[in-house]
């Protein structure tokens, strides 16, 4: 809690995966991918409540065991390839409602970006409360800088066309426009707002600046190679 504010932290974690099977608990530099992200959870003090959101059962077990909490699994409706996350996150803000569980806010980490730092969580929660009048919700982004919407092409018929239109022809990459993707390190919202609208960010959201490591998600084998690599290198600065 932090100025009055109770903040429930949701770990989404779903049993199948086709890019990488079984990677939420599949071992990353000596740990089970999720556990990352719950012991980064459970070492901000401002969070009051880490629940992990899984239809399986292995999942589950490894998530109370390393110290978050499982009170329910979700319905295999929500489990799907086709499944928004959102629903899930709602489904588990509902489900403890009705057991009489209310918070303020709602934080949303992804085990498949693992590489927060110590003091990513309590300074983006802090943050957004502190401008709680002017904001939703805050999302972690990081600046792009190698694939700039600049320089990204579409194929039309057999020819390259830009992707982004612009009138100005800039030759050098660092001339462009600064540009910056959502990554999951943190997405948190108002509660209210998550029930009224579906969704956890907007245009208007706050933004945490992530540094240029942490530009990272864990879809497939390469994203786990090059993710499995950092944790090892940034170590006493995620745990």
């Amino acid at each position: 809690m932090y100025k009055e504010k109770k903040i429930l932290a949701i770990i989404p974690a779903r049993g199948g995966s086709k890019g990488l099977p079984g990677k939420n608990i599949k071992e990353i530099a000596g740990l089970p991918l999720i556990v990352w992200t719950i012991k980064n959870a459970l070492a901000a003090d401002i969070i009051d409540n880490i629940v992990v959101s899984t239809d399986c059962e292995e999942i589950a077990k490894i998530s109370i065991d390393s110290g978050a909490s499982v009170p329910f699994l979700r319905p295999e409706e929500l489990a799907r390839d086709s499944s928004p996350s959102i629903d899930a996150i709602t489904y588990t803000i509902n489900e403890l409602a009705k057991q009489g569980k209310s918070y303020d806010i709602v934080a949303l980490l992804e085990p498949t970006s693992p590489l927060r730092k110590k003091e990513d969580l309590n300074n983006a929660l802090s943050s957004f409360i502190d401008n709680y009048e002017e904001h939703n919700s805050v999302c972690s982004v990081g600046e792009i800088h190698l694939e700039s919407p600049f320089i990204t092409k579409t194929i039309v018929g057999n020819k390259l066309q830009d992707l982004v239109k612009h009138e100005n022809i800039i030759t050098q990459r660092q001339d462009y426009p600064l540009a910056f993707f959502p990554y999951g390190v943190i997405y948190a919202s108002k509660i209210e707002y998550v029930l009224n609208n579906n969704k956890v960010y907007d245009s208007q959201s706050m933004p945490y600046l992530i540094e240029r490591w942490q530009n990272y998600e864990i879809d497939d084998v390469f994203d786990f190679l090059c993710v499995e690599s950092i944790l090892k290198l940034k170590n006493k600065e995620i745990l």
